[in-house]
C-alpha cells in the first residue's frame, strides 16, 4: 500500500522528469557546438575587416598572396608571379592566414 501510494506521487514530477534529459542534451549541444561557432564566426568576421594592403593572405581554396586593393566586398590579391586576382572576402582562411603571419617559434638549443 505504501508502495503504491509512493510511485503515485513520484507521478506528478513524471512529466517534467521526463523533459529533464532533453533540456540537458540541448544546453550540452549549444555550448559545445553552436557557441564555439559563433565565437569562430566573430572572429573571421573581425580578421577580414582589420585586413588592409600589403598583408599577407592564403584563401579558403589555398591561394597564397599579398593584398593589393580593398574593396568593400572583395579583396585584390597579387600572387608571387606578379599576377592579381579579385576575390570575395569570405574567401580569406582566417587560421591559415594567422599561421602564415606568425614567425614560427625557435628552438634554444
Amino acid at each position: 500500500m505504501i508502495a503504491t501510494i509512493l510511485l503515485q506521487a513520484s507521478g506528478g514530477l513524471g512529466g517534467l522528469g521526463s523533459f529533464i534529459p532533453m533540456i540537458l542534451i540541448i544546453v550540452v549541444f549549444y555550448f559545445f557546438m553552436i557557441r564555439p561557432q559563433v565565437k569562430k564566426q566573430k572572429d573571421q568576421k573581425k580578421y577580414v575587416n582589420e585586413l588592409k594592403k600589403g598583408d599577407k593572405v592564403i584563401t579558403s581554396a589555398g591561394m597564397h598572396g599579398k593584398i593589393a586593393d580593398v574593396g568593400e566586398t572583395t579583396f585584390l590579391i597579387e600572387t608571387e608571379g606578379g599576377h592579381k586576382i579579385r576575390f570575395d572576402k569570405t574567401a580569406i582562411s582566417l587560421e591559415a592566414s594567422r599561421a602564415l603571419n606568425t614567425p614560427p617559434a625557435v628552438a634554444k638549443s
